[in-house]
């Protein structure tokens, strides 16, 4: 009987749905881990620091604190865009650090069951699935879950 309840266990667990934030860069959506997403603001000024990679595009002061901000877009090297009404910051806490992560738009907030998810598959000696947490289809398309501890730590 006790096996019993532990496999219902597991399996329940399995099964628990986690929210996600999902946005796009151009006509591609990815997602991340709402529990991480502590707001979404507009464009702010961005204070360029000299000596960074080219994704990271300086930092902003948010209520007195002092953010650094990267573009998604960049980082996942697509080609660059003027900034427009949609475009917004997503600030994340991740691992007692706050970052800004600018993206083209914010689509909308998902519950997706653990059992749903599909494994990131190995890309050979692209190291960018490092960043990658799985897949989910919604409506015919493919959805990149990230991993925000790994995103804002993966250099290129």
């Amino acid at each position: 009987m006790k096996d019993v309840l532990k496999i219902k266990r597991k399996a329940e667990t399995d099964n628990e749905a986690k929210t996600y934030l999902t946005f796009v860069i151009g006509e591609e959506i990815y997602g991340l881990d709402i529990g991480f997403v502590t707001q979404i603001i507009n464009i702010l000024e961005i204070t360029k620091i000299p000596g960074q990679p080219d994704y990271v595009k300086g930092v902003i002061n948010l209520r007195g604190k002092i953010v650094p901000v990267m573009e998604v877009r960049s980082k996942f090297k697509r080609k660059a865009i003027e900034y427009d009404d949609r475009t917004c910051i997503i600030v994340l806490s991740v691992e007692e650090m706050t970052v800004g992560l600018i993206v083209d738009g914010v689509a909308e907030v998902v519950s997706i069951e653990k059992n749903s998810l599909t494994e990131v598959p190995e890309f050979g000696c692209n190291s960018q699935e490092d960043y990658l947490d799985g897949f989910y289809e919604k409506k015919e398309k493919v959805v990149a879950l990230l991993n925000c501890a790994e995103l804002i730590r993966h250099k290129e």
